[in-house]
């Protein structure tokens, strides 16, 4: 059996495109390979379209979807989750809580508006795509992974102390709003009071 199966039940984190500045096809043809369900923010529809991508959900504005229902024929089953707020990123997030996905991955998301998030954390697993990284959140315990030799970067509250531990450290560090440290191969620990996010090269 080919390992391209087609899987759409909720078990894939979802797809969500904001954005698609600075992001290549290369990048994004990864986290199409289980075939994700993909909501797509209209201002991102023209490049994912052009990609060839398929689409299941576009959140817009009214006027939006009322000049484009042609796409509702040529990307069936289609749908339009038209955004009253305008923040296409917690309509989106709602909608997929409500068809019970539990996670998703974000794309046109900057990490500096990761507070927005606070409320899904606890419901969804969440991961942003950001300026060449991928972050994850990590709340209020210790979280422990094997890394190559790499620099991640720690995102947090301004002066929290952050207890890092491996074979070459034990220390704890004051956040600087933005914190990047460079690790040694092998298995790293966070240890942290409240919610940090760590930011891997992709």
């Amino acid at each position: 059996m080919s390992s391209h199966h087609f899987v759409k039940e909720q078990q894939e984190p979802a797809l969500v495109i904001l954005d698609l500045q600075d992001f290549s096809w290369e990048r994004l043809s990864g986290l199409l390979e289980w075939v994700p369900t993909v909501l797509v923010a209209e201002e991102a529809v023209d490049q994912v379209l052009s990609w060839g991508i398929k689409i299941d959900v576009i959140i817009s504005s009214e006027r939006f979807r009322n000049k484009n229902t042609q796409l509702m024929e040529e990307q069936y089953p289609l749908r339009f989750l038209v955004s009253q707020s305008g923040e296409h990123l917690k309509e989106a997030l709602y909608y997929l809580l409500a068809s019970d996905h539990k996670a998703a991955h974000l794309i046109g998301f900057s990490r500096q508006d990761s507070k927005q998030l606070d409320e899904f954390l606890d419901k969804m697993d969440l991961t942003l795509f950001d300026e060449g990284r991928k972050y994850y959140p990590v709340q209020g315990r210790s979280f422990k992974k094997w890394f190559p030799a790499t620099t991640v970067e720690i995102f947090g509250p301004n002066g929290l102390p952050v207890q890092i531990r491996n074979s070459e450290m034990d220390m704890i560090l004051p956040l600087e709003f933005v914190t990047q440290i460079e690790l040694p191969e092998g298995f790293t620990e966070f240890s942290a009071a409240t919610l940090i996010w760590i930011g891997e090269e992709v």
